[in-house]
């Protein structure tokens, strides 16, 4: 978290909203996010993706592309519907940070999986107060599934694409 002392001006406040999606696991996926600024009413939408990826390495880029665009320290709500991004970020990650990288599958060690990614989570969230709110998806929440027809619909863009 960073060290505001010196600092006495308040952080500003962003809510990011993120899904992640993929046709077939792995296949092409795509990721959906809103960035919003509530003291201001500004929303934006951002969708991107990949030809071969999985669910849950969209489902982090959303969250890494969404922090990526902030140009200064902030206050930040991320709300998703991704138990494994939320739970991997303020729970298992800083035993994978002292583990080396490294989680107990049974009697041994084995590599985090999508290691890449949340390495650079890690560096990402570091440089703001981040706060997770875990949503139920496909439930109806507005901002839920909007994220989710950004990222079917880059899904499909890149399976169409492959299809060609």
């Amino acid at each position: 978290m960073p060290d505001q002392s010196a600092n006495t001006e308040p952080l500003p406040f962003v809510q990011i909203y993120t899904d992640g999606a993929c046709r077939g696991n792995p296949g092409p996926g795509g990721w959906g996010i809103i960035l919003r600024h509530p003291s201001t009413g500004t929303e934006k939408e951002f969708s991107g993706g990949e030809a071969v990826t999985t669910n849950n390495q969209m489902e982090l880029q959303a969250v890494i592309s969404g922090l990526e665009l902030l140009t200064r320290t902030s206050r930040v709500e991320i709300i998703t519907d991704s138990v494994y991004v939320a739970k991997g970020s303020q729970e298992w990650m800083p035993n994978w940070k002292k583990n080396n990288w490294r989680r107990r599958e049974g009697k041994s060690w084995k590599p985090v999986k999508n290691e890449e990614l949340w390495r650079k989570l890690d560096t990402l969230l570091e440089q703001h107060e981040v706060k997770f709110t875990t949503i139920k998806g496909h439930s109806g929440h507005p901002e839920n599934e909007r994220c989710d027809e950004l990222a079917v619909d880059y899904a499909l863009k890149l399976q169409n694409q492959s299809d060609l």
